[in-house]
């Protein structure tokens, strides 16, 4: 957290999206850090230590965030993960995520009512599930 404010960490190559993401999400009450790419994320999850991310799948390379979050997981990062992309609900609802290190995916165009239900949801389980919460 930072100022009492959960930070979340997005990392996505389309300005776009960033700027969609960030708007919804401060609007929410929530810190957060962009990055727009792979690199970008990585060295943004190690410094602002984010209590969740929303990582875009296809970035520079097709499997970019595959990639950033098994490397992040190997490092430590213990945050909740979620994809997002616009591959299509089939390739999600025939792929178990998890065995990637996310807990799920964001499907775009972003419905910003579903996307602050999700990350409310799933802070306020990880907040109860800490030893501190």
């Amino acid at each position: 957290m930072r100022d009492g404010k959960h930070v979340i960490l997005c990392v996505d190559d389309d300005p776009d999206v960033l700027h969609s993401l960030r708007l919804v999400l401060e609007t929410a009450g929530y810190h957060v850090v962009a990055a727009a790419n792979a690199e970008e994320g990585r060295a943004a999850a190690q410094q602002a230590q984010p209590d969740l991310l929303i990582v875009d799948l296809m970035m520079e390379d097709v499997d970019s965030g595959f990639t950033l979050v098994k490397g992040l997981r190997a490092e430590g990062l213990t945050a909740p993960v979620y994809f997002l992309s616009s591959a299509g609900d089939y390739l999600f609802d025939t792929t178990d995520v998890g065995q990637f290190g996310a807990e799920g995916v964001f499907q775009k165009p972003l419905a910003p009512d579903r996307l602050l239900s999700v990350v409310a949801a799933r802070l306020r389980a990880s907040v109860g599930s800490s030893p501190t919460g």
